[in-house]
């Protein structure tokens, strides 16, 4: 299809200069979404002039009103803007296969090795900064998203629905978008600008049926346990609203609890390597599946589970930015859509304080029960580990006072928990 950009024809970038400029932009994303989109803000808009202030802003909006990491969305749009579909499908795949390859190393090291003391001694550190790194999650998530009174009674109510009654998250989601564009004001009617190159129909039917290839593969091959990866990892794509942290509490609740397919310990261990690596943080879900596959048959079975669940993650992400990226003037001047996003934001800020107090109990003790019948967690307070209380504490010091970066600290935290495992 013709690109869809305001570009003269002399200035639409090359296939070159778009792999080189997404490239770069795909091996220097770390540091989460913040830091990922101000990195293309500076290559896309200051550096390359490829899309204007406002384009850029516009789409942004888009992105954090769909389901899926904003940023590779925003990268996705991008390339669709300059080169169509192909280059939506250059810039979106750079941006996610360098941080989906080293997390596929990385998964396999620590599936062979993870469980030696030396290593657990190291992680110990590394779970340390963790917690830190989603309280800081946290407070910038509430500094935008609480918003008046109204914010902080569905932040709290959210929490607690989470916290001591285990409500599915999708549930939460969806009662605080209701919410949200039952609250709005009635939209007005303007004149926006016709859609480009929209077609919905044939993009809804191509990529759903993508979507759905290997998944009616391994129910013809009557394989269940990828058969329900892919189908959990599908529904996860689906209610991915406020980023990774807003759904790793579900996602843990489920592939612990409820399926049992790694640990809890396994899982915290997996976000924070999820954090060292380039690429949206939603590639976690790469990891977990590599660790459930590697238990169930080993080297095949994690690759195999591996690559379902980055198939099943991302193709949504591109069924929807190709589906609306022709409309973005219309919608972004829908208010009933951005209410409803302003109350899922306001939610999802009690998911992450739920995720931050569960991160740190089990972290900090030993052994964590339930307090019944609520879903309280309830820790023994003799299993207190004072180790992991003194990791939290300085990774706390050298992040929230001294400002350092979460890739140092992890180091640091590392080698002092490497060290208190050899004393």
């Amino acid at each position: 299809m013709a690109a869809p950009t305001d570009l003269p024809l002399s200035q639409i970038p090359n296939w070159r200069e778009m792999t080189r400029v997404f490239g770069r932009i795909g091996l220097l994303s770390f540091g989460g979404p913040a830091a990922q989109i101000a990195l293309m803000h500076e290559e896309l808009v200051e550096k390359n002039n490829w899309l204007s202030e406002q384009t850029y802003l516009r789409a942004l909006s888009l992105c954090m009103l769909l389901p899926g990491p904003e940023a590779m969305q925003l990268a996705t749009y991008a390339g669709w803007r300059m080169r169509g579909t192909a280059g939506g499908l250059l810039a979106g795949l750079l941006f996610v296969v360098p941080g989906a390859l080293v997390i596929a190393v990385l998964a396999l090291l620590y599936a062979a090795y993870g469980q030696l003391p030396l290593v657990q001694a190291a992680f110990l550190g590394i779970k340390a900064a963790v917690i830190v790194v989603v309280f800081q999650a946290l407070k910038k998530v509430a500094a935008k998203a609480l918003i008046g009174t109204e914010g902080w009674v569905l932040a709290v109510l959210s929490f607690v629905a989470l916290f001591a009654f285990a409500v599915p998250f999708p549930l939460i989601i969806l009662a605080a978008g209701a919410w949200g564009m039952w609250r709005a004001l009635p939209a007005t009617t303007s004149a926006t600008a016709v859609p480009i190159s929209a077609n919905p129909i044939r993009v809804i039917a191509l990529w759903s049926l993508l979507w759905a290839l290997p998944l009616l593969a391994l129910w013809a091959l009557d394989h269940s346990f990828l058969l329900q990866l892919g189908l959990f990892f599908s529904k996860l794509a689906i209610v991915t609203f406020g980023g990774a942290y807003a759904v790793l509490g579900y996602m843990t609740q489920t592939v612990v609890t409820d399926m049992g397919w790694i640990t809890t310990k396994e899982m915290i261990d997996a976000l924070g390597l999820a954090e060292t690596t380039p690429g949206p943080l939603i590639l976690v879900t790469e990891f977990v599946a590599l660790l459930a596959g590697f238990a169930q048959s080993g080297v095949g079975g994690a690759i195999a589970a591996g690559v379902l669940t980055l198939w099943v993650t991302f193709t949504p992400c591109f069924l929807w930015i190709f589906l609306a990226g022709p409309y973005l003037e219309k919608i972004s001047t829908q208010p009933r859509l951005s209410a409803a996003l302003q109350a899922i934001t306001a939610a999802v800020v009690g998911v992450i304080a739920n995720l931050t107090v569960w991160f740190s109990v089990h972290v900090l003790f030993r052994t964590v029960g339930t307090a019944s019948p609520l879903a309280l967690p309830l820790p023994d307070w003799i299993s207190f580990d004072p180790a992991a209380a003194g990791l939290t504490a300085l990774a706390a010091v050298m992040m929230l006072w001294l400002n350092m970066g979460f890739v140092r600290v992890m180091a640091i935290l590392a080698a002092c928990g490497l060290g208190l495992g050899m004393i």
